[in-house]
């Protein structure tokens, strides 16, 4: 890190034993190469934290300033969900005091996470997702190709969005079928594509090179923009949206949706939970059983609208 950069963050900061700790977390965080929204999200909840503990030191914080803490976040009007992230964010930096030796225990683990309600994600159905993918790209399209290429991509192998911009020229396996994805916290894995994904692949790479050819610029990156530099998270999820919604799909659709739907229809065609949470990248196996909700969801609408016994 620069040492404005650094600077700029310490600026304000209280010096106190909650803000010194929140300080190391932090950068603790970007040397393990966290993501750059958990980054922002714990620094802004930390800080919350550490203004609400003030001069208090480790062992006179307890459960109960905890809890305080929370209601006080609930008094500036914050909901359930922002609520969850701050305790969620206090426990992690717990966590990390603890291996740090810095604390015995974690006291954020007697706070109970508020309850939220279960929202399923609204997912395009495998006839719809096949419609968007086999027609033609819509005229508001800036780089057919090249945005054709996305979707088969966010689909049809169910990576996030910066494992998408992430990707690079040199990994691709064009022979294998395969890419090499560079997931949260610097973990690698291969992820297949089909023959579909590849044939795309194949017609977006002269345009790509025709561009670079004519600016005269060279990037490792796989999808660029028309300037020739790496396509951002927020061009990718704003084209997204676009051809989505020109597509017929709900206009909720973004980048992760796609994941989603990959996860959900991998399931519903009778792929084994351990193998989409590999591809997924997934760390825990909890995280990927939520796409049996997602399937239950849609077998329970396909009994409804087809059993006779259910109307």
């Amino acid at each position: 890190m620069s040492q404005s950069v650094e600077a700029r963050e310490n600026r304000g900061k209280p010096d106190t034993v909650v803000g010194r700790a929140t300080a190391d977390f932090v950068r603790h965080l970007r040397e393990r190469n966290a993501s750059r929204h958990t980054i922002k999200a714990y620094t802004g909840d930390l800080a919350e934290f550490s203004a609400y503990a003030g001069i208090r030191d480790w062992k006179t914080i307890d459960h109960v300033v905890i809890r305080g803490f929370l209601s006080r976040l609930y008094d500036k009007g914050l909901s359930k969900a922002s609520v969850a992230r701050s305790l969620a964010a206090v426990r992690s930096l717990y966590r990390w005091l603890t291996r740090e030796g810095a604390v015995e225990q974690n006291p954020a683990k007697l706070v109970a996470t508020p309850k939220l309600p279960k929202k399923l994600p609204r997912v395009p159905t495998i006839e719809e997702m096949n419609s968007v993918l086999d027609g033609q790209m819509p005229d508001t399209a800036a780089f057919p190709e090249r945005d054709r290429l996305m979707l088969e991509l966010l689909y049809g192998c169910g990576i996030r969005n910066s494992e998408l911009t992430g990707i690079n020229l040199d990994d691709i396996r064009l022979s294998a079928e395969a890419i090499l994805i560079r997931g949260k916290g610097k973990k690698e894995r291969y992820v297949p594509f089909g023959k579909a994904a590849k044939r795309v692949l194949v017609g977006y790479l002269p345009g790509r090179k025709k561009i670079l050819e004519e600016i005269h610029r060279n990037t490792a990156a796989l999808f660029i923009n028309r300037r020739g530099g790496r396509l951002t998270t927020r061009s990718v999820g704003r084209i997204i949206k676009k051809i989505a919604v020109a597509k017929g799909l709900s206009p909720d659709v973004h980048p992760h949706t796609l994941r989603h739907a990959f996860g959900t229809h991998m399931l519903e065609e009778g792929a084994d939970l351990r193998a989409i949470q590999e591809l997924l990248g997934h760390e825990r196996l909890a995280t990927t059983q939520r796409y049996t909700q997602l399937s239950m969801k849609h077998v329970l609408h396909v009994y409804d609208q087809t059993h006779p016994r259910a109307k």
